[in-house]
C-alpha cells in the first residue's frame, strides 16, 4: 500500500534538538532542562559554499520535490536493541545487537535469524555497545567490521567473514581504531567505506563538547582511515591524522551520495538536529554553534530539524534523495537533492507508524532496508518489535 508523505516541512530546513542519551523519551540528552528556543528560527540554511574542498561531482538533474514510500513486507521480526545492519551480496541481512554484543543473520529467502556470532570485549551501557556494522570493500573484502564501546573506549575491529556461508561464524578481531572517548551518552558509532576505498567512521563528543574542536582527540569527529586503520598521509585535517572533519556532537548516519559526496546526520543539544555536507578539514561547529549560523571558520548544515521531528540516526542514498531514519521524531525524511543543495523541502513518511526508526540501508537499487529501534529502552515495543521492513521508494 502506498503511504503519502505524512507531513511537508517547514522550507528546507527543519528544526530539531538531536538527542542522544538522556532519558527514555528523548534520544540524545541527559535529563537536563532544556534551553530555550529562538523565536526567529531561520527557515532555511545557507547552501554549502561552491566552492568548499571535496569532490563536486558531476552535474546530475535534481531529485523529483515529491517522492512515495511503499512499504513492501516485513523481513524480520522480535530482534533485541538492534543498531547496524549490513546487507549481504545474495540478499541476507546482518544485523547487530547493541546490548547483546552479538551479529545475527537474517535469511532473505523466509527471515529466519540465526546467530553469527558475539564480538569480543563489547561492554555495553547507555548508548554504548555493539554499534554500527559494514562490510569490507576493495582490499578489505573478506572482512566485517564492527564499532563498539569497550570498558576503556570505542573502538572499531575487523574479523573474517565469509559472507557466502550461513554457516560461516566470526574470525578473531584485529583492532582498526582504539581510544574514540566513550560515555554513557553520544558515542556515534556509524561507518561507511567510500569510493575513495577509505573507511569513514562518525564518533561521538562523549558529552564533553570541547572535545569535539580539539584536533588531537577522537570525540566529535568523522574519522578517515585505511581499511587497515592506518591514517592515510593526505585528504585529511592533517598529513597522518585519522581526523577527516570536525566540530560534531553525535554522528549516527553516514552516506555517499551519486557523486561520491559525503553526507552526515548529527544529534544536536537543544536547539537544532543537522544534516551535513561533510568535506576535508573543515568544522562544523559543535559546541560553538548548532544548526545554522552563518559564522565565520564553521559550516552551516544543508538541513536542521527540532528534535522531536527527527533525532536523526541512520543515513542512506538512493534515487536522488537521502533518507534519514528519526528516533524521537518515529518517521522517515526523505531530502531531495539538486547535487550540493535541498531540491526541495523535505518530506516525512511513516510518522508514527512503527515508533523510533535507527538504521536505513540502501540496496543499491530503489529499495531501502528499514530497522526499527523500540527496545532500546526507550521505545514502547510491540510483540513485532524490533523489526526490519523492505521498502521500495522513489
Amino acid at each position: 500500500m502506498r503511504r503519502p508523505a505524512s507531513t511537508a516541512v517547514l522550507a528546507t530546513a527543519l528544526l530539531l534538538t538531536a538527542a542522544c542519551a538522556g532519558g527514555p523519551a528523548d534520544d540524545g540528552r541527559p535529563e537536563e532542562s532544556p534551553a530555550p528556543r529562538p523565536t526567529d528560527a531561520p527557515t532555511a540554511p545557507p547552501a554549502a559554499s561552491p566552492d568548499a574542498a571535496g569532490p563536486s561531482g558531476p552535474a546530475a538533474s535534481p531529485a523529483p520535490a515529491r517522492g512515495s514510500v511503499d512499504v513492501d513486507g516485513t523481513v524480520a521480526t522480535g530482534l533485541e536493541s538492534p543498531w547496524g545492519l549490513a546487507p549481504l551480496p545474495g540478499g541476507d541481512l546482518l544485523v547487530s545487537s547493541r546490548d547483546d554484543g552479538t551479529i545475527q543473520r537474517v535469511a532473505a529467502e523466509d527471515g529466519a535469524v540465526t546467530e553469527v556470532g558475539a564480538v569480543p570485549g563489547v561492554d555495553p551501557g547507555g548508548e554504548g555497545g555493539l554499534l554500527g556494522i559494514t562490510l569490507g570493500a576493495g582490499d578489505a573484502e573478506g572482512y566485517l567490521y564492527a564499532y563498539f564501546t569497550s570498558a576503556s573506549d570505542n573502538r572499531v575491529v575487523r574479523m573474517a567473514y565469509d559472507a557466502d556461508d550461513p554457516e560461516a561464524g566470526l574470525g578473531a578481531p584485529d583492532t582498526v581504531v582504539r581510544g574514540v572517548p566513550k560515555a554513557s551518552i553520544h558515542n556515534g558509532g556509524r561507518m561507511a567505506f567510500g569510493p575513495d576505498g577509505m573507511l569513514y567512521i562518525g564518533t561521538g563528543d562523549a558529552n564533553r563538547g570541547d572535545a569535539a574542536q580539539d584536533e588531537d582527540s577522537l570525540a566529535g569527529k568523522i574519522l578517515r582511515v585505511r581499511p587497515d586503520g592506518g591514517a592515510p598521509q593526505e585528504g585529511n585535517l592533517k598529513p597522518g591524522s585519522p581526523v577527516f572533519s570536525l566540530g560534531h556532537r553525535n554522528v549516527q548516519g553516514l552516506a555517499f551520495d551519486g557523486a561520491g559526496r559525503l553526507w552526515a546526520s548529527e544529534f544536536g543539544q537543544n536547539t537544532w538536529d543537522e544534516l551535513n555536507l561533510v568535506e576535508a578539514g573543515r568544522n562544523y561547529g559543535w559546541p560553538v554553534v548548532e544548526g545554522a549560523a552563518d559564522e565565520e571558520g564553521f559550516v552551516d548544515p544543508v538541513a536542521q530539524w527540532r528534535p522531536e521531528e527527527a533525532s536523526p540516526s541512520g543515513l542512506a542514498w538512493s534515487q536522488g534523495s537521502l533518507w534519514l531514519a528519526g528516533l524521537r521524531g518515529e518517521r522517515l525524511w526523505r531530502i531531495p537533492l539538486n547535487g550540493r543543495e535541498l531540491a526541495a523541502e523535505p518530506e516525512a513518511f511513516l510518522e508514527g507508524e512503527y515508533g523510533r526508526l535507527r538504521t536505513v540501508v540502501a540496496d543499491g537499487g530503489g529499495e531501502l532496508w528499514l530497522m526499527n529501534s523500540n527496545t532500546d529502552g526507550r521505545g514502547s515495543p510491540d510483540g513485532e518489535d524490533d523489526r526490519v521492513l523492505k521498502l521500495t521508494v522513489d
